[in-house]
């Protein structure tokens, strides 16, 4: 079959690279159209029950789309005319922004004395420092421990203020999305309807162009803001964050890995290349194939609107990195053809290589893909997209390999091909001879190093935040972590409470008794150390009781102040506080994402028990917003990784019993892989890395693909006789599968240097993972198949009989 196949593939050449030329055409015209959408919210699982009651909250409820500008100063002095003047001077400019409709600051919000303003019929808007020119002392005096604006405008230290901009929402997109939503909670109740299903889809495409622009506009609004922010960077530091503004710096960092650790990526390929043949052949049409390789993909991804997340967007190095790793194998044994037997010519050359490797490269490359295809079957929507969109890139990397490349090849002129490294080969042979002469203590060794690394998966955890995914030392982090310190938080955590209307007044907007109920809420969301701000119509009671001279009000005058305060002022801050039909109120919290210690899960079981030992029962209150969803996300973490775990290896034990027809070979192939696995994952627990979206595909891909060193490993050995099938399997694979690890292992170990850490965890890590993988597989594979597996009985690959 293989020699069928290897002449067809030769005889055929130019029909091949004539369809290869076309697609790439194809892919060209389709390749502008190939997007990123990099957002915070493609780390959402989107679809589920938490998501939609989310966002039914904050249709009700979320205050509109806003950027926080802390404005530091350098003097420290925050009550001061120079502060005063420059807040002046940069919310006038951030007001000039096209989709600016208000820039909220401590200037601009009214301050009160005592309750005589309430009494006094003056208006409430005039009382700004704005209309007053309040001194700054008196300032000071008026904001301090402020009930509302402590945590929002201003820091509790008193040494940074905060600019609150407001942004106008698009109608049209406003519109849209609340249709979206209407139908998705249907699910609630019930399955969707094709019908709705499709209804669905339409609405997500007529959305899709207006969110594109508005993505692009967001980025250029923040490169105004800091525009803006320099005119005043002599008196202050100033720092911007916000719910989207992570977002906007997540697409931003993305695309800049996509290109330059992908040339990064592709120059050390091409230098590894130069070093390992020492010809420029066999430089440029490798890297010519993967470049199609990867054209190809991205072509296709913007046909078919396939978009790249935070989880996938380092596809483009991993299949550069996949697509060498089969050529790699492919050009050993061609050499080895050309060295041994230099009399054939060139055609003949590329049709033994295709009949020697044609079948272990098309299993490498199926292990592979199941080893990503494990991902679908994650739970965890941005990882299942992650896993369809490899399973798409590793079919094009299958038929480039395998088509192309050696259709490619049968073009050049036949040439001697130089001798691999003998001190390489000498070393390879030693080993060889080691493994032979002590297998049991090489097994011994290598089981009892991996255990004691697996021991580190005990020490696993999943906490994480969206600050600790740039690095420590980079703007972004620096800005976010100021925010999440002074000004009360980041992640949202709203707590949605029922009313019980048997206790409401039809003249009151809230009855005395349910504001009791909601005040020992609010101090239950209070109590927690890592809760920043925290807002509800408690903190409107706090003020009225501070300016009454710390005397309570009757439920009608808080009721009126509510009414005079909530409406002109503190809605665009935090959104409204309070809905009717069903009657609810909100808890409005932040949570400090920098906390020290913090657990998510304990403070959302803890916050559970506290509200209902405050007399809540289950079904009156929701707990929603980022924080709620993100922990979902986190919380599925070790089922994931238990699951795509358990499925990979089942699947390649499966896929390698196929392929050897033989349930010894197949578990002793399996066993390295299991190591490999087993101590990346410890490793991991040891280095106390969290396992985030990323961290938990580590396992299931670096399986996938070191399996493929294994198949080949295995499959040359079964083709040499029992007296040294050891030896000879080393001289012709060995060399092949070190050329591989090391490339793989040095491509990965790029992204240890992107500011993105998720990525240089994946990155580093999956180095790491490849190199353990080299050792197994030149270690305790081959004592296992020299201790257990007989050559002359064993039975050879399906594809070989």
């Amino acid at each position: 079959m293989t020699q069928w196949l290897g002449d067809t593939i030769v005889g055929n050449r130019w029909l091949i690279i004539g369809v290869f030329l076309v697609l790439a055409a194809v892919a060209s015209v389709f390749l502008s159209q190939f997007r990123i959408d990099a957002s915070a919210e493609t780390l959402l699982v989107k679809n589920n029950e938490l998501y939609i009651k989310s966002q039914l909250a904050n249709q009700r409820f979320a205050p509109d789309e806003f950027i926080l500008v802390a404005y530091k100063p350098h003097d420290g002095e925050l009550f001061s005319a120079q502060t005063f003047a420059d807040i002046t001077v940069i919310s006038a400019e951030y007001a000039k922004l096209e989709r600016v409709s208000s820039v909220t600051s401590m200037l601009t919000v009214p301050l009160l004395k005592d309750a005589s303003a309430f009494t006094s019929g003056a208006e409430v808007e005039s009382l700004t420092w704005q209309q007053q020119q309040y001194a700054p002392q008196e300032m000071q005096q008026l904001l301090t421990d402020h009930p509302i604006f402590t945590d929002l405008l201003l820091n509790k230290a008193q040494t940074a203020a905060g600019i609150q901009i407001v942004f106008k929402a698009n109608s049209k997109l406003q519109q849209l999305d609340r249709k979206i939503l209407d139908i998705q909670a249907l699910t609630l109740k019930r399955p969707l309807t094709a019908d709705e299903e499709a209804e669905i889809s339409k609405l997500q495409q007529a959305a899709d162009p207006i969110r594109q622009q508005l993505s692009q506009q967001r980025q250029q609004e923040i490169e105004q803001i800091e525009q803006i922010n320099q005119q005043v960077a002599k008196q202050a530091q100033t720092f911007i964050g916000g719910a989207y503004v992570v977002g906007q710096h997540l697409v931003s960092m993305i695309k800049s890995d996509l290109t330059s650790f992908g040339l990064a990526i592709a120059l050390i390929i091409a230098v590894l290349l130069l070093v390992i043949y020492r010809s420029w052949r066999w430089v440029c049409f490798p890297l010519l194939s993967c470049a199609v390789s990867v054209l190809l993909t991205c072509g296709l991804f913007g046909m078919l609107d396939i978009r790249t997340t935070v989880i996938s967007a380092n596809f483009i190095a991993l299949q550069l990195i996949l697509t060498l790793a089969v050529m790699i194998h492919l050009l050993g044994a061609y050499r080895e053809i050309a060295r041994d037997e230099p009399e054939r010519d060139q055609q003949q050359r590329v049709t033994g290589m295709l009949v020697q490797k044609l079948s272990p490269c098309f299993y490498a490359t199926l292990t592979t893909s199941v080893g990503f295809g494990s991902l679908i079957f994650s739970g965890i929507q941005p990882v299942v997209d992650f896993g369809f969109m490899m399973l798409i890139a590793m079919l094009i990397t299958m038929s480039v390999s395998l088509l192309l490349f050696p259709a490619l090849l049968s073009l050049l002129k036949a040439r001697p091909e130089t001798a691999d490294f003998a001190w390489l080969q000498q070393g390879l042979q030693k080993a060889a001879a080691g493994v032979s002469r002590w297998p049991y203590p090489v097994i011994l060794i290598l089981v009892v190093v991996f255990a004691g690394l697996a021991t580190g998966i005990s020490r696993l955890n999943v906490e994480n935040s969206f600050i600790n995914y740039f690095a420590k030392d980079t703007q972004v982090h620096q800005e976010l972590a100021f925010i999440d310190q002074q000004f009360g938080g980041s992640t949202p955590l709203d707590i949605v409470i029922t009313l019980d209307p048997q206790q409401a007044k039809p003249d009151l907007v809230i009855s005395a008794d349910q504001l009791n109920q909601l005040h020992v809420a609010h101090a239950a969301v209070n109590a927690f150390d890592a809760t920043g701000s925290v807002t509800s119509l408690i903190n409107f009671t706090t003020l009225a009781r501070q300016l009454n001279d710390d005397k309570p009000l009757t439920e009608y005058e808080l009721d009126a102040i509510y009414e005079m305060l909530s409406t002109k002022v503190t809605n665009q801050l935090v959104g409204a506080y309070l809905a009717e039909t069903p009657q609810q109120v909100r808890i409005a919290s932040r949570i400090q994402d920098t906390t020290a210690g913090l657990n998510r899960e304990q403070l959302m079981q803890q916050l559970h028990q506290d509200l209902q030992a405050v007399g809540l029962a289950e079904q009156d209150y929701q707990l929603t917003n980022l924080f709620v969803l993100y922990q979902d996300i986190l919380a599925r973490l070790f089922d994931s990784q238990v699951t795509t775990l358990g499925l990979v290896y089942l699947a390649l034990g499966l896929v390698l019993l196929a392929i050897f027809r033989s349930l010894k070979i197949a578990l002793i192939a399996l066993l390295p892989n299991i190591l490999t696995t087993l101590g990346i994952l410890g490793l991991i627990g040891w280095l106390n890395i969290p396992l985030d979206l990323m961290t938990i595909t580590i396992a299931a891909i670096a399986m996938g693909i070191a399996v493929d060193d294994t198949i080949h490993f295995v499959h040359n050995y079964l083709q040499h006789p029992g007296n040294n099938a050891i030896g000879a399997t080393f001289k012709h694979t060995g060399m092949a599968i070190v050329f591989t690890s090391v490339i793989i292992a040095a491509g990965f170990a790029v992204f240890g240097f992107s500011d993105f850490l998720p990525s240089v965890y994946f990155g580093v890590l999956t180095a790491a993972a490849m190199l353990m993988a080299l050792i197994t597989d030149l270690t305790i594979l081959p004592a296992l198949l020299d201790r257990f597996v007989s050559t002359g009985n064993s039975r050879q690959p399906s594809a070989e009989a």
